[in-house]
């Protein structure tokens, strides 16, 4: 089993996003903190929604990124607000963040 273990960060873009690539409103994206370039840190970006995506959808994103939750990890929720310098009234927002690991080579 790895030994590597990674945060995981999932937050709505309330603004959109455009990387990976661009959306036109707000959207739920998660992401990876890995070594390295932020632009190259896995990322999984859900369509145009403020839905907060379910226990399943977010382990089948973290799959398609190759990861899984690190042994006995749970999200964590805190809520903080959007900058000031948005376009829009400051907001509060939910944040959830996970340990993970990188999937298994040959692993079902």
């Amino acid at each position: 089993m790895s030994k590597q273990i990674f945060g995981a960060q999932l937050s709505l873009r309330c603004c959109g996003t455009t990387a990976p690539e661009w959306t036109a409103g707000p959207c739920w994206q998660l992401y990876v903190a890995m070594t390295g370039l932020v632009s190259e840190w896995p990322t999984f970006t859900w369509p145009t929604s403020t839905a907060i995506p379910n226990l399943y959808q977010r382990q089948a994103a973290l799959a398609y990124l190759g990861f899984v939750l690190a042994e006995d990890a749970e999200w964590e929720w805190t809520e903080h607000a959007s900058p000031e310098c948005h376009p829009h009234p400051v907001r509060v927002s939910l944040l959830g963040a996970v340990k993970v690991r990188p999937l298994e080579i040959g692993a079902v």
